[in-house]
This record gives structure tokens, C-alpha cells and sequence, in this order.
């Protein structure tokens, strides 16, 4: 798992039905510090992240695996939204 930021929504007028009720946040990976690293993607998310909410996120095909069909086409999903976070340097 990853941390990344929202910093967007996609409107989709047709999807794969296997991502019914899923919303499409444009997110961009961050470093323990939350400055950005690489670039934006598009996660699915079904947990209800906002624009400017720190998220974890999952790549690859775990990354369906939070949505409410796990077998959904889809590169990287949303697992969680953190509410605060600390680390040791």
C-alpha cells in the first residue's frame, strides 16, 4: 500500500458495469513527508475520499480488491483515508 493525495475526480458517462457505484479520484502519490512523487493516477474508490484527503491506495490488481467486485478492471483503489499521521526520521 501507498499514500497519495486527492487532487481530482473523473466523470465517466459509460464504465465497466463491475464498477457500478464506484466514484474515480485522480490521486497523486506522496512521500512520508507529502511532497509528490511521480505521477497522478486514477483509483477507484468506494469508500467516499474527498479533493484534498491523504488516502492509502493499492496498485496492481490488489488494488480492486476493496471494490465492491473484487474482480473489477481496475489498476489501483482506494483502501483507506488517514486521518493523521507520524513518522520517525
Amino acid at each position: 500500500m501507498q499514500i497519495a493525495k486527492v487532487i481530482g475526480t473523473v466523470v465517466a458517462v459509460q464504465k465497466d458495469e463491475r464498477l457500478s457505484g464506484v466514484r474515480l479520484m485522480v490521486i497523486q502519490p506522496v512521500d512520508s513527508k507529502g511532497n509528490a512523487e511521480g505521477k497522478p493516477i486514477v483509483a477507484g474508490d468506494a469508500i467516499g475520499s474527498g479533493i484534498g484527503e491523504t488516502v492509502i491506495y493499492a496498485k496492481s490488481k490488489e488494488g480492486a480488491f476493496c471494490l465492491p467486485d473484487p474482480k473489477a478492471c481496475c489498476d489501483a483503489g482506494i483502501t483507506a483515508i488517514v486521518d493523521s499521521m507520524h513518522t520517525i526520521e
